[in-house]
């Protein structure tokens, strides 16, 4: 309910902030606001003072926002988030805020001081996480859709990109790379990438269920320079945002059948000369393989997938990445 609210004079000087500014008492009702507030919201000062501030909640919110919120203003911290409010016209603001608890003369007071998001210079704000989630759908369609000749290739992706996921958080942990949160979501996202190339492979050569020719063995060591060809023309035409780390997405395509010997293709790289991501997804990608039923073979079991690996390791794969992988399914036991 509206109503008459004094303003402390030791809380004044918040007012005249660049941001928008909101002080409540401690039950929340709103004692004074600045005209950036005003120019923000819709709301004049004397139509708002004296309610509580909840009435600007959109719903959209999510509530555990409002549960860490609270907890931290009654442990008498300041807390810092994205709330989704409304503003007097009914549109959806989003604001980066800090709300800060005030003690003057014995009394609790919330100084809360807001930033509109929409008027950032990126434009539309996505949290870090439905970012992420976003990138790594759409590269996902991206993958599907270079490889749509083969109706089971959805799920061997998806696999393949949730298992290098693990793969590269033991092996960081493991070695004490030291790899960022960032740097791990890359890798990840990006190995769903590896094979776009076989775009460009006629499907007579792709899934021939006997051996290939000499010719045909050399069209299909081809693709990881065609799929690197691919990313540099689809990365042309679209905001780098879409493919978050160019160049790791690259380094997969380019260099996941390259092996530990120089044995590999298309550029004979040897040991660690193969870039980390590579290396990650090349064991991904032949467990996968293995363990999965294809025309021309049948699946492998678990077992007999991991003791080839044990066998290629120094020759085909990276030996620190295969105990690595290894500790994977340790752990998952």
């Amino acid at each position: 309910m509206k109503g008459e609210s004094v303003l402390p004079i030791e809380l004044a000087g918040y007012l005249k902030l660049g941001d928008a500014v909101i002080i409540t008492d401690q039950d929340h009702r709103i004692l004074d606001i600045n005209r950036y507030y005003e120019q923000t919201t819709g709301y004049t000062r004397d139509s708002i003072i004296g309610f509580k501030a909840g009435f600007l909640k959109s719903g959209i919110t999510p509530a555990t926002t409002y549960t860490s919120l609270k907890n931290e203003l009654r442990n008498g911290n300041p807390w810092s988030g994205v709330l989704t409010n409304r503003k007097k016209s009914g549109d959806v603001w989003h604001s980066s805020i800090t709300i800060t608890p005030v003690q003057v003369k014995n009394k609790s007071y919330f100084v809360g001081v807001f930033r509109e998001l929409e008027q950032l210079k990126e434009g539309v704000y996505l949290s870090k996480k439905k970012r992420t989630e976003t990138q790594r759908e759409l590269l996902k369609i991206l993958a599907i859709s270079c490889e749509i000749r083969d109706p089971s290739i959805e799920e061997h992706l998806s696999r393949v990109q949730t298992l290098s996921e693990k793969l590269v958080i033991v092996h960081n942990r493991r070695m004490q790379l030291g790899m960022s949160e960032r740097d791990i979501h890359h890798i990840a996202h990006a190995s769903i990438l590896h094979d776009i190339g076989k775009a460009e492979i006629p499907e007579g050569i792709l899934y021939k269920p006997g051996p290939l020719s000499p010719y045909e063995r050399t069209i299909i060591e081809m693709h990881p320079l065609m799929g690197a060809d691919i990313l540099n023309k689809i990365s042309r035409e679209i905001n780098n945002e879409f493919i978050s780390s160019l160049e790791v997405a690259e380094n997969i395509i380019l260099y996941h059948h390259e092996k530990w010997d120089g044995t590999g293709y298309p550029h004979h790289l040897k040991g660690e000369e193969i870039p980390l991501e590579a290396r990650i997804t090349a064991i991904v990608d032949v467990f996968d393989a293995l363990t999965s039923r294809r025309a021309y073979k049948d699946s492998w079991s678990v077992g007999r997938a991991l003791s080839f690996l044990n066998e290629q390791k120094g020759k085909h794969f990276d030996p620190d990445m295969v105990e690595s992988f290894f500790e994977c399914f340790v752990e998952r036991e």
